[in-house]
């Protein structure tokens, strides 16, 4: 069964649940007004605080930074986003991304459970430093919660309102920087980690050994023919023995033609189709990732089944690095209800007056929203057809 059904089963049976017993879950802090699910506490309100106490100058002088890197970024962002339109319906620049679901369209596949830890490092992170800063600020925190919009899960810190609007604008500009830096910050840890482990650890305790299909992806022109756990040994005549060969061989694969693929398990031809994100190459529907084996000294010492667990740990802190830094980004592009959107409103705010500045930000965000649903539109169509 499809990926999708899971989720909509699950998000019926969470509203199915919060319709019926609306009234009692009240008393237990969720507020149900369909679309909106949301749940509210106030306990982390005083971790918060502690957090917040530590060291405020630190708090404010590093965000002081964020607001500049914000903005370079949002800079960033906005150009590729719109540099991007030339190629929009050959390769999309944005996609959706489900943990556990193959989106039609999108490079990219999440398995599930390191795709909602990482989601889970994006949300927490993000929004507790949203309330480290507020506090920084002395900006009260009303609560701390989860929220379903719909299908749509995500995390909030509720600040005043009054408070928010008597904050001088520096001060605003920080706690609207602060979830984007917080996930950016986590990316680079988490890329750190990642770098450390691939370029020290895998390499002492493991050696290359050609390539395994990780993932045969359904309605695709290997599926039904390979299957997962094969090792590829070449393709179209070209030994593939490590992850340069074989990206080499793949490069030279073109729409039509027939692919000959030599495995442990034997000799298997099919036609390759059309990638979805670039017409003119070839496409297999094959993920695959480097085979490898235990070094005997490394076997000896630990056995044969914990060094793996190298391999897990890899892959969790890739997601967390790659979520935290794309949907960070994502976040500062010029458009509301995002940070980005506010952060500009906010800088605008200081020269011009408030009967200007509300249309141009309408505007801008209006004609972001166009290009990314285009993008996603592409994307979905391109993937499908």
């Amino acid at each position: 069964m499809n990926g999708l059904w899971y989720y909509a089963i699950a998000f019926a049976i969470i509203w199915a649940i919060a319709l019926i017993f609306k009234n009692k879950l009240t008393s237990h802090g969720l507020e149900v007004n369909f679309p909106l699910l949301m749940w509210k506490t106030k306990r982390l309100r005083g971790f918060i605080n502690k957090l917040a106490n530590i060291s405020p100058k630190f708090w404010r002088w590093f965000m002081n930074v964020g607001i500049f890197i914000s903005f370079g970024a949002m800079i960033v962002m906005t150009y590729l986003l719109l540099s991007s339109l030339s190629t929009v319906f050959e390769t999309p620049s944005v996609s959706l991304v489900i943990p556990g679901v193959e989106i039609p369209g999108s490079p990219i596949y999440i398995p599930f459970a390191y795709g909602i830890v990482a989601l889970a490092t994006v949300l927490i992170v993000h929004e507790f430093s949203h309330g480290i800063l507020a506090r920084v600020e002395k900006i009260n925190i009303k609560s701390i919660g989860l929220l379903l919009f719909a299908v749509l899960p995500g995390a909030f810190v509720e600040p005043d309102e009054e408070d928010m609007k008597k904050a001088e604008k520096t001060s605003r500009m920080r706690v609207y920087a602060a979830g984007s830096i917080a996930n950016i910050s986590l990316f680079v840890v988490a890329f750190l980690i990642t770098m450390s482990i691939s370029s020290f650890v895998i390499p002492e305790t493991f050696h290359e050994d050609g390539i395994q299909i990780e993932r045969v992806l359904e309605g695709t022109p290997a599926y039904d023919i390979l299957q997962t756990g094969m090792i590829i040994e070449s393709l179209n005549g070209v030994n593939v023995t490590d992850g340069n060969a074989y990206s080499n061989a793949l490069s030279t694969l073109k729409p039509g033609e027939t692919v000959n693929v030599t495995t442990d398990r034997g000799n298997y031809s099919f036609v390759a189709g059309k990638n979805p994100n670039n017409n003119s190459l070839g496409y297999m529907g094959v993920q695959a990732v480097k085979n490898y084996q235990i070094n005997d000294n490394v076997a000896n010492t630990y056995g044969n089944t914990l060094p793996w667990i190298w391999f897990s740990l890899l892959e969790l802190f890739n997601w967390i690095a790659f979520l935290n830094l794309a949907i960070g980004l994502f976040n500062l592009l010029p458009m509301k209800p995002l940070d980005g959107g506010h952060l500009l409103e906010e800088l605008l705010d200081y020269k011009l007056s408030e009967n200007i500045v509300k249309p141009i930000i309408v505007l801008i965000s209006s004609f972001m929203i166009f290009i990314i649903a285009i993008s996603l539109i592409a994307g979905l169509t391109g993937g499908l057809f």
